[in-house]
């Protein structure tokens, strides 16, 4: 096997490396000064990730998860493949409050470009694909509900009717990501649209504008106490029989929960990718802050429980990483089917692994590691929810479990 980066991958990664240098990592204060200014308007994204955009996209790093598997000649995007991805992914993840938005490889939106490329009509791609690619809007995934659990699809209780050349969207979602953000200009609404056809054929997807009549956004979610406003936060969202075109809707009705499945693996590894970077730089900032602390007569790094801490840690990173790179190259030579098993490991092993090492840095920083002048709790946070965005761990455990069982029944 070749664990080695091939001279595209190399060479892109010194390009984002020295951009993350030179724009990113300075730009962190700057961004929390910013979400921090009293005359700041609710749920305004920083200047500071506008600015960020615009230099990364002049330098040609953008769209770097739009892999040639999308099949759109002509796009902006990289033509990279899953596996060269990853380790840009990774090092956006060091960075990932300003990173990944920065070179326009942030979700939700990934996954609703994805969706609308793979799935999408002429129509549909001419009229929110291509500015989603160019950055000029950003979008959100309305899925989750606050009244049934989720977790299960099936259980989605969101209906979208047909009624002529229409179709009326009613229902509540919420934690649906990116909402907050002025700038996102459209919906990608799962519900039912047939509630008597068989379990998995109920549910459609439908692209529903924001500014169309009866979408009301009700509040903005807290995540842990914070607002992950430099996102455009996660909205609760009530469509109060929201009429929309019937040429919105996304494939055939009934299709919507095969295309959810579709979005949500290559959705899953990317957060895992981003996951490792987070993890890189927990661990680089523990290492920093042992060697500098005394306590007891000594510094914090020569106490056993902490190089034990930061073995532990290191083993854990490799052993990721290379689980998610195997997964990658999977769905690049066999697809996405094919490494449903490895992308289902990824989403239970790397939230955990990394929530794991953030612990352990959390607690080498003391009172500061819970504090707002390191990025750990916040990162804490933000991983957390990974053990229940795109499926909580039991459904992916219930699932491989299932799979692994049946071979030998």
């Amino acid at each position: 096997m070749d664990f080695g980066y091939d001279a595209r991958t190399v060479e892109l990664l010194g390009e984002l490396g020295a951009f993350m240098d030179e724009f990113v990592y300075p730009a962190e204060p700057v961004l929390a000064e910013q979400l921090d200014d009293p005359k700041r308007e609710p749920w305004q994204i920083p200047p500071v990730v506008g600015e960020l955009r615009a230099a990364a996209k002049a330098r040609g790093l953008w769209n770097l998860f739009f892999t040639d598997s999308h099949g759109l000649p002509g796009e902006p995007g990289a033509g990279l493949t899953n596996l060269q991805y990853a380790p840009l992914a990774e090092l956006t993840g060091r960075s990932v409050l300003l990173a990944p938005a920065a070179v326009n490889c942030a979700a939700p939106d990934t996954g609703n470009m994805e969706l609308l490329a793979q799935f999408g009509s002429t129509e549909q791609r001419e009229r929110w694909l291509r500015p989603l690619l160019d950055g000029s809007i950003r979008s959100a995934f309305a899925m989750t509900e606050p009244e049934v659990a989720s977790s299960d699809a099936t259980n989605i209780t969101t209906r979208i009717i047909r009624d002529g050349d229409e179709y009326v969207v009613s229902g509540r979602k919420w934690y649906i990501t990116g909402a907050m953000n002025p700038d996102c200009k459209v919906f990608i609404v799962m519900g039912k649209t047939d509630p008597s056809a068989e379990v998995h054929r109920q549910q459609s997807m439908i692209l529903v504008p924001r500014d169309t009549p009866g979408v009301r956004v009700l509040r903005g979610m807290r995540v842990f106490g914070y607002q992950d406003a430099d996102h455009g936060g996660h909205a609760e969202i009530l469509f109060d029989d929201v009429r929309v075109p019937a040429a919105n809707l996304i494939g055939e009705e009934g299709a919507g929960f095969a295309i959810a499945q579709a979005r949500l693996g290559p959705g899953r590894i990317h957060h895992c990718m981003r996951a490792i970077g987070i993890a890189e730089r927990a661990l680089e900032l523990t290492c920093r802050r042992v060697n500098s602390r005394v306590a007891f007569g000594r510094p914090l790094a020569e106490q056993g429980v902490v190089q034990d801490w930061i073995a532990e840690a290191r083993v854990r990173i490799e052993q990721a990483r290379l689980l998610v790179l195997k997964t990658a190259w999977l769905m690049d030579t066999v697809g996405n089917r094919g490494a449903h098993t490895e992308i289902q490991a990824i989403k239970i092993a790397v939230p955990s692994t990394v929530e794991w090492i953030l612990d352990k840095a959390v607690q080498a920083h003391g009172a500061a590691g819970v504090s707002q002048d390191t990025v750990l709790a916040q990162l804490w946070a933000g991983n957390r929810t990974l053990r229940l965005a795109d499926g909580p761990d039991e459904v992916h455990k219930r699932s491989l479990a299932r799979r692994e069982l049946k071979k030998y029944r």
